[in-house]
């Protein structure tokens, strides 16, 4: 493969790349049927291909650049009350707990789970090992948080409306599905191994990575339904559908972009075609954002999934004391007893969003600003 063979690399940068980062990516741009890569502002460093990246191909596919968690991505829809009745103390804690109740981080036993719709229910993964992590896993888990950066927020925008935000992914579901196949796939670079999408081998990891994407997005609309129910008795309010927006930002998707049928792996990323909702966290401090797509063809129509760290976890263990977390969280009610824990999600631990937005212009329009008021982790 000669210079002009390897892939074309457009940036849309808050802050210079981190060496590292750059490596990373120069390698990624070197392996074979790379067209196009976009690097989104919130990229950081993550095992073999970063995170805040979308991939063109045109025939191979790479697992390694959509990661273990297919499917991760965000849900946000509007209820019909102001802020007001969260501003007291025993009404947030109450919430706090019962959102706890309704959606733990795993479930442990099978009589509390919530079935799975039947498109997921009766539908089969390519591998009996990975039809029984789909009886089991899959069942317990189906409609839990997990842990990590997924949260629930309750929010309210610029007229003050409550808003729900849910992130969550296909918990070990994807992980188990990545990890299979993974094992089928042929070296591709020093780092990177991939598919035919033509194969066998291929067809059935677009059938399983499918598969995940819709059991992740259907988990979240359980969990936003159960928190529907947490929030109807303590507040006396219902969850307004008609303003759902959900997306997802760990997927690969066959596309056109540039006149030319590709295959657009999302890392970290979220697609922003012309028109397109979708929903752009900050951290567990910071404001949120939902947004536009404007359809940009450079950055094969997508967009930063968040703000996107500027501390690695431990790095942020190092440097963020309990204090420091406290002090970040002031007038957001959250699990005080899990400060300390929570010191690597401190919202300093994560880059400017507002820098993300103004680094992205060109790829997505905000059209409302949220500002957190209840947060909720897992741990």
């Amino acid at each position: 493969m000669t210079e002009s063979q390897f892939a074309t690399v457009r940036t849309w940068l808050a802050a210079p790349l981190d060496h590292d980062v750059s490596e990373a990516i120069e390698r990624l741009r070197r392996a074979p049927d790379v067209r196009q890569i976009a690097v989104m502002p919130d990229v950081h460093l993550a095992s073999d291909i970063c995170v805040g990246i979308a991939v063109a191909t045109s025939n191979l596919i790479y697992p390694q650049a959509v990661g273990g968690d297919i499917g991760c991505g965000m849900l946000a829809v509007g209820l019909d009350i102001d802020s007001a009745p969260l501003q007291d103390p025993k009404v947030a804690g109450m919430v706090l707990a019962e959102i706890g109740r309704a959606v733990p981080a795993r479930r442990r036993n099978r009589r509390m789970t919530i079935p799975l719709p039947d498109g997921l229910a009766n539908d089969s993964l390519s591998h009996p090992s990975l039809e029984s992590c789909r009886r089991e896993d899959g069942v317990l888990e189906f409609a839990t948080l997990g842990s990590g950066n997924h949260f629930i927020e309750i929010q309210s925008d610029e007229n003050d409306r409550v808003w729900l935000m849910v992130h969550s992914g296909s918990r070990a579901l994807g992980q188990a599905i990545r990890d299979y196949h993974l094992t089928r796939t042929q070296t591709a670079g020093s780092r990177f191994r991939a598919l035919d999408a033509g194969s066998p081998e291929g067809r059935e990891y677009l059938n399983d990575a499918s598969y995940a994407r819709r059991y992740a997005d259907a988990s979240r609309r359980a969990m936003a339904t159960e928190i529907g129910r947490v929030l109807s008795r303590a507040l006396q309010t219902q969850i307004c559908w008609d303003t759902l927006i959900t997306t997802d930002h760990n997927h690969v998707s066959f596309e056109h972009h540039g006149g030319h049928d590709v295959w657009v792996h999302r890392k970290g990323a979220m697609p922003a075609q012309q028109g397109e909702s979708g929903v752009l966290p900050g951290s567990m401090g910071t404001l949120s954002f939902h947004v536009e797509g404007r359809g940009c063809e450079e950055a094969l129509c997508s967009s930063a999934h968040g703000a996107g760290r500027a501390l690695s976890r431990t790095a942020a263990r190092a440097k963020v004391t309990e204090r420091d977390l406290r002090r970040q969280m002031e007038g957001i009610w959250f699990d005080y007893r899990l400060a300390d824990r929570l010191r690597d999600e401190a919202p300093s631990a994560y880059k400017d969003v507002r820098a993300v937005l103004r680094a992205q212009r060109e790829l997505v329009k905000v059209r409302r600003t949220l500002r957190p008021i209840l947060n909720y982790k897992c741990l």
